[in-house]
């Protein structure tokens, strides 16, 4: 009996052993539901981006849409608290004034927070969120709401003139340059790189407090360096805020899906681990690096000039 039980006992000791794989994963919620932006297409783009580096574990919450009834918007609550890090990739109706207190908690108590492109043009009359965001764009956005922030020779610069907020000419390739290499998602990445057809945002405002640029690109509007990836502290949460990924061909490139692992690892913990070896395919300064993913296009498609 003893000898046919041994090995049952053994293997159950082996398994209670093992640590979940689940559980050494970075736990991420996405946001999405509505955006003037393609959320269905984006949204598989940035769930692959974060779990093909391995470190993550994300999951979807899809708000209602848009003039759905009071009662739909009463059964989205996501609890924000089971995630160690947010992803937003919504730009849409205010959310209800529970989920915006609870959110605006998870992050001051120490919760990540990544915003991804139009999600910075989300809840311009959302104070809090203005403030964890730093800058953003449209939505009534002006001098009111803050500075206009870019860096100019090497500086950052804050830009208390009259004008409104948020603007971009068509989309292009553009090259993105590091402005601080010593931060954890920069550290190793090149000083400068090419990145993929995309909005380049320019003009945003906001309060623009305990920000940090971390890489700009030079508007083709303003002439200036208008901010691409930027870090944030809110209360104790950590913020980290791309201005890259306008549609899926803007995201299917290696320095997107680099600067998103490494930022939302980032977020979620005050450091990134990802940093040891850079992707052999990382773009250079004249040469974009595609990333192919099953269901899209491995080259990035022609996009039509974009307006707001």
């Amino acid at each position: 009996m003893k000898t046919t039980l041994f090995p049952w006992l053994a293997l159950a000791g082996m398994a209670l052993s093992l640590p979940s794989l689940a559980a050494d994963k970075i736990s991420v919620l996405i946001i999405d539901g509505q955006n003037n932006h393609k959320w269905e297409i984006t949204t598989p783009v940035l769930k692959d981006a974060l779990e093909s580096s391995g470190a993550f574990l994300v999951q979807v919450s899809t708000t209602p849409a848009k003039k759905a009834p009071a009662a739909s918007w009463s059964e989205w609550h996501p609890k924000f608290s089971d995630y160690a890090v947010i992803v937003s990739n919504y730009n849409g109706e205010p959310w209800p004034e529970p989920v915006r207190k609870d959110f605006d908690q998870y992050v001051k108590n120490g919760g990540g927070f990544v915003s991804v492109h139009a999600a910075n043009n989300s809840f311009p009359e959302w104070k809090e969120y203005n403030q964890m965001i730093g800058v953003g764009g449209w939505g009534g956005r002006n001098e009111a709401s803050g500075p206009w922030l870019y860096v100019k020779d090497g500086k950052l610069f804050r830009d208390s003139s009259a004008g409104n907020g948020g603007a971009h000419g068509p989309q292009h390739e553009f090259v993105v340059e590091v402005q601080n290499a010593d931060h954890p998602i920069t550290r190793g990445l090149p000083q400068r790189w090419l990145h993929a057809q995309d909005e380049l945002y320019s003009k945003l405002r906001g309060p623009a407090e305990n920000i940090k640029i971390l890489a700009s690109a030079k508007s083709d509007l303003t002439g200036e360096q208008e901010p691409n990836l930027m870090v944030l502290h809110y209360g104790k949460g950590r913020v980290f805020h791309t201005t890259l990924g306008h549609a899926d061909y803007s995201m299917l490139c290696r320095d997107f899906y680099e600067t998103l692992q490494r930022g939302t690892e980032w977020a979620a913990s005050g450091d990134v681990t990802q940093t040891a070896d850079l992707p052999s395919d990382f773009p250079t300064e004249h040469q974009v690096s595609p990333v192919s993913l099953e269901g899209y296009p491995k080259q990035p498609r022609q996009a039509p000039a974009a307006k707001k």
